[in-house]
Protein backbone atom coordinates (compact mmCIF):
# COMPACT_ATOMS: atom_id res chain seq x y z
CA UNK A 1 0.00 0.00 0.00
CA UNK A 2 1.48 3.20 -1.19
CA UNK A 3 0.12 5.41 2.40
CA UNK A 4 -0.22 4.27 5.81
CA UNK A 5 -3.72 5.27 7.75
CA UNK A 6 -3.35 8.26 9.56
CA UNK A 7 -3.36 6.72 13.08
CA UNK A 8 -0.50 3.66 12.59
CA UNK A 9 1.96 6.12 13.77
CA UNK A 10 -0.13 6.94 16.86
CA UNK A 11 1.16 5.19 19.91
CA UNK A 12 1.00 7.82 22.53
CA UNK A 13 -0.51 7.02 25.63
CA UNK A 14 -3.92 9.21 26.13
CA UNK A 15 -5.15 10.45 29.72
CA UNK A 16 -8.28 8.88 30.89
CA UNK A 17 -11.14 10.64 33.00
CA UNK A 18 -13.87 8.86 34.84
CA UNK A 19 -16.74 11.36 35.08
CA UNK A 20 -19.71 10.86 36.82
CA UNK A 21 -22.99 12.21 34.71
CA UNK A 22 -25.54 11.00 36.75
CA UNK A 23 -26.33 9.19 40.11
CA UNK A 24 -24.02 5.66 39.80
CA UNK A 25 -23.40 6.15 35.95
CA UNK A 26 -19.98 6.71 34.77
CA UNK A 27 -18.30 7.78 31.42
CA UNK A 28 -14.48 6.34 30.76
CA UNK A 29 -13.23 8.35 28.22
CA UNK A 30 -9.57 9.04 27.05
CA UNK A 31 -9.10 12.29 24.86
CA UNK A 32 -10.90 10.96 21.53
CA UNK A 33 -10.45 6.85 22.05
CA UNK A 34 -13.36 4.61 22.22
CA UNK A 35 -15.30 5.55 24.74
CA UNK A 36 -17.21 3.00 27.82
CA UNK A 37 -20.01 3.63 30.55
CA UNK A 38 -21.35 2.21 33.77
CA UNK A 39 -24.41 1.87 35.51
CA UNK A 40 -24.55 1.01 38.58
CA UNK A 41 -27.68 -0.51 39.92
CA UNK A 42 -28.48 -2.16 43.09
CA UNK A 43 -26.62 -5.23 43.36
CA UNK A 44 -24.80 -5.24 40.21
CA UNK A 45 -23.05 -3.13 37.44
CA UNK A 46 -23.61 -2.83 33.43
CA UNK A 47 -20.43 -1.73 31.01
CA UNK A 48 -21.49 -0.26 27.89
CA UNK A 49 -18.64 -0.91 25.31
CA UNK A 50 -15.96 -3.62 25.82
CA UNK A 51 -13.10 -2.00 24.18
CA UNK A 52 -10.87 -3.41 21.86
CA UNK A 53 -8.83 -5.70 24.08
CA UNK A 54 -9.04 -7.24 27.76
CA UNK A 55 -6.06 -5.21 28.36
CA UNK A 56 -7.35 -1.66 27.62
CA UNK A 57 -10.80 -3.62 29.35
CA UNK A 58 -8.57 -4.04 32.42
CA UNK A 59 -8.31 -0.02 32.78
CA UNK A 60 -12.06 0.34 32.62
CA UNK A 61 -12.65 -2.27 35.57
CA UNK A 62 -9.88 -0.15 37.06
CA UNK A 63 -11.86 2.47 37.84
CA UNK A 64 -14.84 0.64 38.42
CA UNK A 65 -13.68 -0.88 41.26
CA UNK A 66 -12.64 3.06 42.92
CA UNK A 67 -16.34 3.48 42.69
CA UNK A 68 -17.93 0.08 43.64
CA UNK A 69 -17.48 -3.53 44.37
CA UNK A 70 -20.24 -5.04 42.68
CA UNK A 71 -19.76 -7.57 40.35
CA UNK A 72 -20.01 -6.92 36.64
CA UNK A 73 -23.49 -8.67 35.26
CA UNK A 74 -24.02 -7.13 32.13
CA UNK A 75 -21.87 -6.18 29.02
CA UNK A 76 -23.95 -4.22 26.24
CA UNK A 77 -22.38 -3.64 23.05
CA UNK A 78 -23.62 -1.04 20.55
CA UNK A 79 -22.16 -1.99 17.35
CA UNK A 80 -19.90 -4.99 16.25
CA UNK A 81 -16.94 -3.02 15.70
CA UNK A 82 -13.76 -4.02 16.75
CA UNK A 83 -12.32 -1.50 18.97
CA UNK A 84 -15.50 -1.97 20.51
CA UNK A 85 -15.99 -5.11 21.60
CA UNK A 86 -13.20 -7.32 21.51
CA UNK A 87 -12.44 -6.90 25.14
CA UNK A 88 -15.47 -8.67 25.81
CA UNK A 89 -14.01 -11.31 28.15
CA UNK A 90 -11.80 -9.27 30.65
CA UNK A 91 -15.42 -8.40 32.05
CA UNK A 92 -16.63 -12.30 32.85
CA UNK A 93 -20.12 -10.69 32.66
CA UNK A 94 -22.73 -13.81 32.48
CA UNK A 95 -25.20 -11.48 30.39
CA UNK A 96 -23.28 -10.17 26.79
CA UNK A 97 -25.85 -7.89 24.81
CA UNK A 98 -25.92 -6.91 21.56
CA UNK A 99 -28.80 -5.87 18.86
CA UNK A 100 -30.23 -8.52 16.40
CA UNK A 101 -28.60 -6.35 13.65
CA UNK A 102 -25.47 -5.92 15.26
CA UNK A 103 -25.07 -9.75 16.16
CA UNK A 104 -25.62 -10.66 12.54
CA UNK A 105 -22.93 -8.07 11.44
CA UNK A 106 -20.57 -9.64 13.60
CA UNK A 107 -21.47 -13.15 11.27
CA UNK A 108 -21.00 -11.05 8.34
CA UNK A 109 -17.85 -8.38 9.10
CA UNK A 110 -16.50 -9.01 12.26
CA UNK A 111 -13.29 -10.56 10.80
CA UNK A 112 -12.86 -8.32 8.30
CA UNK A 113 -13.55 -5.66 10.48
CA UNK A 114 -11.09 -7.07 13.08
CA UNK A 115 -8.22 -7.46 10.60
CA UNK A 116 -8.83 -3.43 9.22
CA UNK A 117 -8.95 -2.13 12.75
CA UNK A 118 -5.63 -3.89 13.71
CA UNK A 119 -3.78 -2.23 10.63
CA UNK A 120 -5.44 1.10 10.78
CA UNK A 121 -5.12 1.67 14.71
CA UNK A 122 -2.15 -0.60 15.98
CA UNK A 123 -2.03 1.26 19.68
CA UNK A 124 -5.45 0.34 20.62
CA UNK A 125 -4.68 -3.67 19.84
CA UNK A 126 -1.50 -3.79 22.39
CA UNK A 127 -1.72 -6.80 23.89
CA UNK A 128 -3.92 -8.05 21.18
CA UNK A 129 -2.34 -11.89 22.11
CA UNK A 130 -5.20 -11.79 25.05
CA UNK A 131 -8.45 -11.88 22.47
CA UNK A 132 -9.84 -15.22 22.87
CA UNK A 133 -11.55 -14.83 19.30
CA UNK A 134 -15.08 -12.58 18.19
CA UNK A 135 -17.06 -11.41 20.50
CA UNK A 136 -20.87 -12.70 20.37
CA UNK A 137 -23.53 -11.72 22.47
CA UNK A 138 -25.51 -14.05 24.77
CA UNK A 139 -29.04 -11.95 24.20
CA UNK A 140 -30.29 -10.15 21.75
CA UNK A 141 -32.83 -8.16 20.73
CA UNK A 142 -34.63 -6.42 17.77
CA UNK A 143 -36.50 -2.81 18.96
CA UNK A 144 -36.47 -2.61 22.12
CA UNK A 145 -35.44 -4.76 25.46
CA UNK A 146 -35.35 -3.25 29.53
CA UNK A 147 -32.87 -4.26 31.85
CA UNK A 148 -33.26 -4.22 35.74
CA UNK A 149 -30.28 -3.94 37.45
CA UNK A 150 -32.68 -4.44 40.61
CA UNK A 151 -34.57 -1.52 41.17
CA UNK A 152 -32.31 0.39 38.29
CA UNK A 153 -34.31 0.49 34.93
CA UNK A 154 -32.15 0.46 31.81
CA UNK A 155 -33.89 0.42 28.35
CA UNK A 156 -31.96 -0.54 25.34
CA UNK A 157 -33.13 0.78 22.34
CA UNK A 158 -32.51 0.49 19.10
CA UNK A 159 -33.34 3.86 17.35
CA UNK A 160 -32.35 3.59 13.72
CA UNK A 161 -29.42 3.40 11.65
CA UNK A 162 -26.66 5.97 11.94
CA UNK A 163 -22.78 5.11 12.80
CA UNK A 164 -23.85 1.46 11.89
CA UNK A 165 -27.44 -0.27 10.62
CA UNK A 166 -27.18 -2.01 14.07
CA UNK A 167 -26.50 0.93 16.67
CA UNK A 168 -28.54 0.47 20.11
CA UNK A 169 -28.63 3.32 23.12
CA UNK A 170 -29.00 2.70 26.60
CA UNK A 171 -31.35 5.03 28.16
CA UNK A 172 -31.37 5.01 32.13
CA UNK A 173 -34.59 7.12 33.16
CA UNK A 174 -34.40 7.55 36.63
CA UNK A 175 -31.38 10.08 35.57
CA UNK A 176 -32.54 11.01 32.25
CA UNK A 177 -29.16 10.01 31.13
CA UNK A 178 -28.22 8.02 27.88
CA UNK A 179 -25.46 6.23 26.32
CA UNK A 180 -25.39 6.43 22.90
CA UNK A 181 -22.50 4.86 21.38
CA UNK A 182 -20.55 6.44 18.53
CA UNK A 183 -24.36 7.95 17.27
CA UNK A 184 -23.10 10.92 18.93
CA UNK A 185 -19.36 12.09 19.83
CA UNK A 186 -17.89 14.98 20.88
CA UNK A 187 -15.21 17.11 19.32
CA UNK A 188 -14.05 13.60 18.03
CA UNK A 189 -14.48 13.32 14.08
CA UNK A 190 -17.49 10.39 13.63
CA UNK A 191 -15.98 7.20 12.19
CA UNK A 192 -18.80 7.00 9.08
CA UNK A 193 -17.32 3.87 7.36
CA UNK A 194 -20.09 1.66 8.00
CA UNK A 195 -22.71 4.49 8.64
CA UNK A 196 -25.70 5.65 6.98
CA UNK A 197 -25.52 9.05 6.35
CA UNK A 198 -29.39 9.78 5.03
CA UNK A 199 -31.10 8.47 8.27
CA UNK A 200 -28.69 9.15 10.80
CA UNK A 201 -29.76 12.59 11.54
CA UNK A 202 -33.46 11.22 11.84
CA UNK A 203 -31.53 9.24 14.83
CA UNK A 204 -30.40 11.84 16.24
CA UNK A 205 -33.86 13.57 16.27
CA UNK A 206 -35.16 10.38 17.91
CA UNK A 207 -31.86 10.51 21.22
CA UNK A 208 -32.74 14.68 21.40
CA UNK A 209 -36.19 13.99 22.31
CA UNK A 210 -35.69 11.90 25.10
CA UNK A 211 -34.21 15.22 26.40
CA UNK A 212 -31.05 14.03 27.98
CA UNK A 213 -29.35 15.49 31.42
CA UNK A 214 -26.27 13.83 30.30
CA UNK A 215 -24.86 11.99 27.23
CA UNK A 216 -21.98 9.30 27.49
CA UNK A 217 -20.82 9.71 23.88
CA UNK A 218 -18.86 7.65 21.62
CA UNK A 219 -15.70 9.45 21.78
CA UNK A 220 -14.74 12.96 22.96
CA UNK A 221 -15.79 14.18 27.00
CA UNK A 222 -18.51 13.23 28.53
CA UNK A 223 -21.55 15.56 28.20
CA UNK A 224 -22.87 17.03 31.14
CA UNK A 225 -26.13 19.37 31.04
CA UNK A 226 -28.30 19.90 27.80
CA UNK A 227 -26.68 23.11 26.81
CA UNK A 228 -23.63 21.06 26.38
CA UNK A 229 -25.74 17.57 25.08
CA UNK A 230 -27.86 19.99 22.86
CA UNK A 231 -24.36 21.57 21.16
CA UNK A 232 -22.73 17.83 20.84
CA UNK A 233 -26.01 16.41 18.75
CA UNK A 234 -26.06 19.82 16.65
CA UNK A 235 -22.18 19.35 16.18
CA UNK A 236 -22.54 15.70 15.10
CA UNK A 237 -25.36 16.53 12.66
CA UNK A 238 -23.18 19.32 11.23
CA UNK A 239 -19.96 16.85 10.67
CA UNK A 240 -22.42 14.10 9.13
CA UNK A 241 -23.95 16.22 6.62
CA UNK A 242 -20.53 18.34 6.00
CA UNK A 243 -19.46 15.13 4.82
CA UNK A 244 -22.18 13.74 2.81
CA UNK A 245 -23.43 16.71 1.09
CA UNK A 246 -20.21 17.31 -0.83
CA UNK A 247 -19.32 14.04 -1.52
CA UNK A 248 -23.24 13.57 -2.81
CA UNK A 249 -22.83 16.62 -5.24
CA UNK A 250 -19.84 15.13 -7.04
CA UNK A 251 -21.69 11.66 -7.31
CA UNK A 252 -24.81 13.57 -8.81
CA UNK A 253 -22.90 14.69 -11.30
CA UNK A 254 -20.77 11.50 -12.54
CA UNK A 255 -17.99 12.64 -10.73
CA UNK A 256 -14.69 10.54 -9.38
CA UNK A 257 -13.92 9.40 -5.78
CA UNK A 258 -10.96 12.40 -5.94
CA UNK A 259 -13.62 14.77 -6.43
CA UNK A 260 -15.43 14.28 -3.76
CA UNK A 261 -12.38 13.60 -1.23
CA UNK A 262 -11.54 17.16 -2.56
CA UNK A 263 -15.04 18.54 -2.15
CA UNK A 264 -15.04 17.30 1.28
CA UNK A 265 -11.99 18.60 2.66
CA UNK A 266 -13.28 21.83 1.50
CA UNK A 267 -16.11 21.53 3.47
CA UNK A 268 -15.23 19.93 6.47
CA UNK A 269 -11.01 20.79 7.00
CA UNK A 270 -12.11 24.76 8.13
CA UNK A 271 -14.09 22.90 10.95
CA UNK A 272 -13.75 19.55 12.24
CA UNK A 273 -9.43 19.48 11.36
CA UNK A 274 -8.12 19.72 14.77
CA UNK A 275 -10.74 17.20 16.22
CA UNK A 276 -9.61 13.48 17.27
CA UNK A 277 -8.78 11.00 14.67
CA UNK A 278 -10.25 13.33 11.61
CA UNK A 279 -7.65 12.17 9.50
CA UNK A 280 -8.29 8.73 10.10
CA UNK A 281 -11.91 9.02 9.45
CA UNK A 282 -11.78 10.80 6.68
CA UNK A 283 -10.78 8.45 3.26
CA UNK A 284 -13.59 5.87 4.60
CA UNK A 285 -15.74 8.73 5.35
CA UNK A 286 -15.29 9.94 1.92
CA UNK A 287 -16.01 6.46 0.44
CA UNK A 288 -18.93 5.20 1.98
CA UNK A 289 -20.54 8.98 2.06
CA UNK A 290 -19.86 8.80 -2.15
CA UNK A 291 -21.16 5.27 -2.11
CA UNK A 292 -24.46 5.66 -0.54
CA UNK A 293 -24.80 8.41 -2.98
CA UNK A 294 -24.85 6.66 -5.57
CA UNK A 295 -27.50 3.69 -4.54
CA UNK A 296 -25.27 1.28 -2.59
CA UNK A 297 -27.48 0.95 0.76
CA UNK A 298 -25.30 -1.94 2.56
CA UNK A 299 -21.95 -0.36 3.32
CA UNK A 300 -19.49 -2.73 1.47
CA UNK A 301 -16.75 -4.28 4.04
CA UNK A 302 -13.44 -3.16 4.43
CA UNK A 303 -10.76 -5.32 3.59
CA UNK A 304 -7.21 -4.93 2.88
CA UNK A 305 -7.92 -5.17 -1.00
CA UNK A 306 -10.11 -2.35 -0.97
CA UNK A 307 -8.37 -0.23 0.99
CA UNK A 308 -5.71 -0.07 -1.53
CA UNK A 309 -7.86 0.70 -4.30
CA UNK A 310 -9.38 3.40 -1.86
CA UNK A 311 -6.22 4.70 -1.65
CA UNK A 312 -5.03 4.78 -4.72
CA UNK A 313 -8.55 6.27 -6.30
CA UNK A 314 -7.78 9.22 -3.76
CA UNK A 315 -4.21 9.81 -4.97
CA UNK A 316 -5.54 10.75 -8.22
Amino acid sequence: MSKKFASAGDMAEKAISFTEIGRDLWAFTAEGDPNSGVIIGDDSVMVIEAQATPRLASKVIEKIRTVTDKPISHLVMTHYHAVRVLGASAYNAPTVIMGDVARAMVEERGAEDWASEFERFPRLFQGHESIPGLTYPTTTFSERMTVYLGKRRVDLMHLGRAHTAGDIVAWVPDEEVMFTGDIVEYHSACYCGDGHFEDWGDTLDMIRSFDPQAIGPGRGDALVGREMVNAAIDNTRDFVESTYRPAAKVAARGGTLKEAWDAVRAECDPKFKDYAIYEHCLPFNVARAFDEARGIDTPRIWTAERDAEMWAQLQG
